[in-house]
């Protein structure tokens, strides 16, 4: 674009990218070197109602105008101008889920988000019958798990879709999914790229009634999924100055805008995303040869097959010592920025026993399906003979955030999957060093950090919205590899022999004492009253000063 951004931004030569993440809703505008020029947030926050983790559909309406509207506040703050058009327009969210929609498009039941984990029946009848892993996330779980339950709203169901095809749906009318997030709807068959045929007529048998109807249309990255209608430009834009219009890329989930983000669409490419939850996706070169219950097989946003370990507990509880300790420093009168606070400990954790001195740490602030815990309590446990020092517990609340995804990466290189390279993001890595160094270590491969990791799932889709463009002639991995990330510094952390002994040390002590967890919850189950007025779990403080341990991130720091 040029020293001219505002030209840009006035002649619609920008590319708009939105994500709605657990904690945020985010939008980047990005120039045509896709170098962010403007952003916008919107804080939000699951609730907890009659049992289950939601988000209100005003609550999405509200939150993405109000991420939209920052934007263009951020955009004329800076440039002196506001957008009215775009080049492009895209989409992404959180996966998974249940949005279950009558034949008028009304909402049928409070939209069930990832975090529900009430889908186990469902979930293993379905593994079954496919021969192929169905995660409790997934949204044919939770239709199959209403249909089980007789729930009434089943008789009415029209369409189901993520939270990503609703949005998009009311911007353009469209109801399409990327491949990506619809991999995490129903299984895909990665010869059509489209929903496996077969496992559809087993799921016909078993919910007693066709299910393909019921899904969104299937895109690839590149395809045309619409243009904004001037219902949709005035349902994001009420004050009327968005132009209808512009095109749109299909719709993705945050696991396929993570991706991009990191350029790991490659074969034996891969990356680690660390938030609320943490979760690995590893692109592969050919089909596994069974299924396990601790992988996820979905796609990215072109339709390769990936294999994905995902955790629901991340860097929440490494977020909370931090508050701790920052809070120590007030109270002492020594008030220290948050970032100093993370870049102090993580000091200490370098110095600190490879196997973090004897003491062991759980992150699970819920129920964790890799490791078949249920429901799950943070412990910090620590023997006699074990080393308390403030180094080995800050290194072995790193270890632990990290633990179950090495469990789950083990399963993975039973199948003889080879990595050559993940590519980490996430809040925890905006201090550099000691993070990359023990994620390396836990995984025992090179993990990379990318100068643009860091500009997260909205700047993610918005390069799946310039991709349109150029999708006639490449294809996302080379456009990827040579127009997006060819000139980017990278900064690789080989696997340390010392570091990664002391890791399968700390991890032969976090596998044995799983159990605990069973206990913990037992002794400290709340109430029926407690459980309906206790704050969301997985909310990360999200001031400007504090990292942000989430899938979405600053496009700058």
């Amino acid at each position: 674009m040029g020293v001219d951004r505002r030209q840009g931004i006035a002649e619609g030569r920008t590319t708009l990218g939105i994500e709605l993440g657990s904690t945020r809703i985010k939008a980047v505008l990005v120039d045509e070197d896709l170098v962010p020029v403007a952003s916008g947030s919107h804080e939000w926050e699951n609730e907890f109602v009659d049992g289950r983790w939601t988000y209100s559909l005003d609550a999405v309406e509200t939150g993405l105008r109000a991420a939209y509207a920052d934007l263009v506040a951020d955009a004329e703050a800076q440039h002196g101008v506001r957008p009215t058009t775009f080049r492009a327009l895209g989409v992404s969210a959180m996966m998974h889920g249940y949005l279950a929609f009558d034949a008028a498009g009304e909402l049928l039941v409070p939209f069930r988000t990832w975090r529900n984990t009430s889908t186990g029946p469902a979930a293993e009848r379905l593994s079954e019958a496919f021969g192929f892993n169905v995660p409790l996330r997934w949204s044919i779980a939770h239709l199959y798990q209403a249909v089980l339950d007789e729930e009434p709203h089943v008789a009415e169901v029209a369409g189901i879709t993520t939270l990503a095809g609703y949005v998009h749906r009311r911007l353009t009318g469209r109801n399409v999914l990327g491949i990506g997030d619809a991999s995490g709807a129903f299984p895909i068959d990665l010869a059509t790229r489209d929903h496996d045929a077969a496992m559809l007529h087993t799921a016909d048998a078993l919910l007693g009634q066709p299910v393909r109807p019921l899904l969104p249309e299937v895109l690839v990255a590149g395809q045309d999924a619409g243009a904004l209608t001037p219902d949709g430009a005035a349902w994001l834009d009420p004050t009327g100055t968005l132009e209808p219009g512009v095109p749109l890329c299909p719709p993705e989930g945050d696991a396929g805008t993570g991706m991009v983000a990191t350029n790991a669409v490659a074969p034996r490419t891969g990356n680690v995303s660390v938030g609320t939850s943490i979760f690995a996706m590893v692109v592969l070169e050919r089909a596994m040869a069974t299924p396990h219950e601790e992988l996820d097989v979905v796609t990215t946003p072109a339709g390769d097959a990936v294999a994905m370990v995902h955790c629901n507990n991340g860097a929440s509880e490494i977020a909370a010592w931090a508050r701790v300790f920052g809070r120590f420093a007030e109270a002492a009168g020594t008030p220290i920025e948050i970032d100093h606070v993370y870049a102090t400990l993580l000091a200490e954790a370098e110095r600190a026993d490879p196997d973090a001195g004897g003491l062991l740490s759980y992150n699970y602030l819920a129920g964790e399906p890799v490791t078949h815990v249920e429901d799950g309590r943070p412990l910090l446990v620590r023997g006699a003979g074990s080393d308390f020092t403030l180094g080995n517990l800050v290194r072995a609340e790193v270890q632990g955030a990290f633990a179950t995804l090495a469990i789950g990466m083990d399963v993975l290189a039973t199948e003889d999957v080879r990595v050559d390279r993940m590519t980490a993001h996430g809040g925890l890595f905006r201090t550099p060093g000691t993070p990359q160094r023990l994620l390396a270590a836990a995984l025992r491969v090179p993990v990379a950090l990318e100068e643009t990791a860091g500009e997260g799932g909205a700047w993610g889709i918005a390069v799946l919205a310039a991709y349109l463009e150029h999708a006639g002639d490449t294809d996302l991995t080379e456009y990827l590899a040579t127009r997006v990330f060819g000139g980017d510094a990278v900064h690789v952390a080989e696997p340390d022999e010392r570091d990664v002994a002391g890791f399968r040390a700390y991890l032969e002590r976090f596998r044995a004492g799983l159990p605990m967890q069973a206990a913990a919850v037992a002794a400290t189950r709340p109430t029926q009253q407690d459980e309906q007025t206790q704050p969301p779990t997985d909310g990360e403080p999200t001031t400007e000063a504090e990292p942000s341990l989430q899938t979405e991130k600053e496009p700058t720091r």
